[in-house]
């Protein structure tokens, strides 16, 4: 059994990685950490994990004494010094936060000033998908894509050599802002509302840039909606060259035919059929204009997060990239 520690398992993406290395048949979780909530039994604070671990203060020595790989489930700026004192002492991470994803100019511009720069060369983009898989399978440091950026970019990737521009349409679950509650996502601001945020421009947009082709033309508008998890990506691309429905369908059947954890459906995808598990639903198709309009159905959590970070951290180990997931 490999040994892996989850640093931050106290917030939803970490508490969600937790549970799935707990059941994964070849990982052996040996430590759970959070800061607000050390000194307490993970399944007291996530019942539905059944983790029978107490969360600890974190410690990279402690951690390094007992683990072979971590994930690291901190925000940004935060998750940069815990990935750089793990890589320090040795152990393979996998990091959730946005502090790797990007190089340091797109990071800076999007962020602010990076806290591990000397980090950023040897870091993967965690999208196997996106043809990164035997990259990540040689990598020592991974970054976890965003949540909205997974959707969107499984939904504009097989399209990345005809779009000419897009607009993505990004609809979330509260859960993606995580567990601390504010006065956006707090229940009253929540129930019965949806709202459009950070219309001018949201960070995970950065990521599209630096994934597709130059010259793709993007607008990024993310949107909360009163559900808990589930996360829908509708992309509405102008194409060159009038591509048929039937030519759309085959690009998107050419570059998911050999990906385990993508669907392409023949219906326009539904976050309640993908939530609680790895999987992607997506599915294309021309409006009467003759404008592309691709979907991506995720679960926020799971493949926006908790389960690609896995994925990947299957692929670092060398084992089957679906095991624990299913």
């Amino acid at each position: 059994m490999l040994s892996v520690a989850v640093v931050g398992a106290g917030g939803f993406g970490g508490a969600l990685c937790a549970g799935i290395v707990h059941g994964h048949p070849s990982l052996e979780l040996t430590a759970v950490t959070a800061r607000s909530d050390a000194g307490r039994r993970h399944d007291e604070v996530y019942p539905r994990y059944a983790v029978p671990l107490t969360l600890e203060e974190p410690d990279a020595d402690r951690i390094a004494e007992r683990a072979d790989a971590a994930l690291v489930a901190y925000p940004h700026r935060a998750a940069a010094q815990a990935v750089r004192d793990l890589r320090e002492r040795g152990l393979k991470v996998v990091d959730l936060s946005a502090d790797f994803r990007l190089s340091q100019e797109a990071y800076e511009r999007w962020y602010q000033p990076h806290e591990a720069p000397e980090l950023l060369g040897e870091a993967v983009y965690g999208l196997p998908e996106l043809g990164h898989r035997e990259e990540i399978r040689g990598a020592e440091l991974v970054a976890g894509p965003g949540c909205n950026s997974t959707a969107a970019l499984l939904a504009l990737w097989p399209l990345r050599d005809i779009a000419r521009d897009a607009v993505v349409d990004i609809k979330t679950g509260v859960s993606g802002a995580g567990r601390e509650a504010t006065s956006d996502t707090h229940f009253v601001s929540v129930a019965d509302n949806v709202n459009p945020y950070k219309t001018e421009g949201h960070r995970h947009v950065a990521e599209l840039q630096q994934e597709l082709p130059d010259g793709i033309r993007l607008s990024f508008v993310p949107h909360l909606l009163p559900i808990d998890q589930g996360l829908m990506a509708s992309c509405y691309v102008t194409a060159d060259g009038e591509p048929s429905r039937e030519d759309v369908q085959a690009l998107f059947e050419d570059a998911y035919r050999d990906e385990h954890f993508v669907d392409v459906i023949a219906d326009p995808p539904r976050t309640g059929d993908v939530r609680a598990t790895n999987r992607a639903r997506v599915h294309a198709t021309l409006d009467e204009g003759g404008r592309v309009l691709a979907f991506a159905a995720i679960d926020n959590l799971w493949k926006g997060a908790a389960g690609q970070a896995v994925q990947d951290l299957n692929l670092m180990l060398g084992l089957p990239e679906q095991e624990g997931l299913e």
